[in-house]
């Protein structure tokens, strides 16, 4: 990735609109990313389609991954992910064989922003109390992104099951502002431009009277001005200008980033994930590989006008060369994003969702460099093709429970311990959570009775006296 736009996908540096532009495609699904790019031609005329998709490193030595649809596999020539030159990891097993289940079978699931933000609650290091009262919370944050319910709504949703004061609701509160999309839980449009101005560097031109203004006088602003601002506070005329400048680049509705898609909807993966001589590769899928270029005529023609012409076309221009970029940006986070994936979750690939272990959004971010909400972004409503079928990015993640052995093992694979053990009890004489949480503790895997409960509902398993119904 260039370094300029690894830095501005990484740490959020300027917000310009070009970094604004990088971000938004970052965070579209591959339905909304051919539309965005479908617009783009139609709107640009420098930009045309080309049979020649944007070139991305895919870790893979050819950037081609293998064939999506069904048909034999043309694997690039191989070459080794490694660390000091020794592979990160080989071994043989039992998903060699892929699954060709046709993509157009997998039907998208739907991600509110209430799904996005719980997801982040439950991979983050809270005690059941305060994950408790995030979720009250979350729940009454509305699609805007804003808590619109007063804290003491929310201490009294919790009564009489948890009793906690408000202080208590604050402190959980600021840990969820601190999820993606960036200014989410804020109580007032001022607290959502300030949780937004944090995320930028001190030295940031602007970022401390932006901040001041966001504190009231911003409110101002329509009815006198910049220059009646800059006048009322007694500040130079050009550094007013810069805060607002600045503020206007911010998003007053962070949660209308996080859409749900159609329940109807295809999924198109975005990547492939396959082995190839006992080694994990990922890349881009071919649909994934914008086929957009700049249209070499009109770009000749820039040379040659003249007056509003030339500043018509190098305009467009401009905007051409900068989602271009964008574009490449976006496929060098996914890729890197996947790699550290599979590369944390390769038993995962092999044995199904039993051997999920615990993955946080901080640990990945961390290893790939990137700041924890880019990681979000990156993953969210992106799909990758495997040999176990097409899964959601966000299928690699899970939060962790302590075992008796010293390790932790993973939410999603004790709900397949519990599906398992269901699945292979006698139907006259069900399990009830109580003897699943008994057994679970024998194996290693301590839990207590109502998180059986909790992982039971969540997976739509009746309880004991129902499946007893059932049978």
């Amino acid at each position: 990735m260039k370094p300029r736009l690894q830095a501005s996908l990484g740490q959020q540096l300027v917000m310009t609109p070009q970094l604004r532009q990088a971000i938004r495609l970052l965070q579209l699904s591959a339905v909304e990313l051919e539309a965005e790019l479908a617009a783009a031609v139609e709107s640009n005329p420098l930009l045309d389609w080309t049979e020649t998709a944007i070139s991305v490193s895919n870790g893979d030595g050819t950037g081609e991954p293998p064939a999506t649809n069904g048909e034999a596999e043309h694997l690039p020539p191989e070459a080794e992910w490694a660390n000091d030159g020794e592979p990160w990891y080989e071994r043989l097993g039992p998903a060699d064989n892929d699954d060709d289940t046709p993509v157009a079978e997998q039907v998208a699931e739907s991600d509110t922003l209430h799904d996005h933000l719980l997801w982040q609650l439950h991979l983050s290091p809270l005690s059941s109390r305060d994950r408790a009262i995030g979720v009250s919370l979350i729940e009454s944050i509305d699609d805007d992104g804003y808590l619109r319910e007063p804290l003491d709504a929310v201490r009294a949703s919790l009564a009489p099951t948890l009793e906690c004061d408000e202080d208590e609701i604050t402190t959980v509160l600021h840990q969820v502002q601190q999820f993606d999309p960036v200014g989410v839980g804020a109580r007032t449009l001022g607290e959502c431009l300030r949780l937004q101005l944090a995320q930028f560097p001190a030295e940031t031109p602007g970022r401390t009277l932006a901040h001041q203004l966001a504190n009231g006088p911003l409110e101002r602003l329509p009815r006198i001005g910049v220059a009646g601002l800059a006048a009322e506070l007694k500040l130079d005329l050009a550094e007013a200008e810069t805060a607002v400048q600045l503020l206007r680049s911010l998003d007053p509705r962070p949660g209308a980033q996080i859409g749900a898609i159609a329940s109807d909807t295809y999924i198109a993966p975005d990547l492939v994930i396959w082995r190839q001589h006992g080694l994990w590769r990922v890349a881009l899928a071919d649909g994934m590989r914008p086929r957009i270029a700049i249209h070499r005529g009109y770009e000749s023609m820039v040379r040659h006008a003249s007056g509003s012409d030339a500043s018509y076309l190098r305009g467009h221009l401009q905007e051409a060369r900068w989602l271009l970029k964008s574009l490449e940006a976006r496929g060098e986070t996914l890729i890197k994003v996947a790699r550290c994936l599979i590369k944390q979750q390769a038993a995962f690939l092999e044995f199904g969702d039993s051997a999920l272990r615990p993955l946080t959004l901080r640990e990945v971010a961390a290893e790939v460099g990137l700041h924890e909400s880019t990681v979000s972004r990156a993953i969210a409503r992106k799909y990758a093709r495997t040999p176990r079928g097409t899964v959601p990015l966000r299928a690699f993640f899970a939060s962790g429970i302590e075992t008796g052995a010293g390790g932790e093992a993973s939410s999603t694979a004790i709900q397949a311990m519990i599906r398992r053990l269901i699945e292979a009890e006698n139907p006259r004489k069900p399990l009830s959570d109580a003897r699943l949480a008994e057994t679970l503790k024998a194996t290693g895997v301590p839990v207590a009775r109502r998180t059986v409960a909790k992982y039971r509902e969540a997976m739509s398993i009746p309880s004991s006296q129902d499946r007893v119904r059932i049978a």
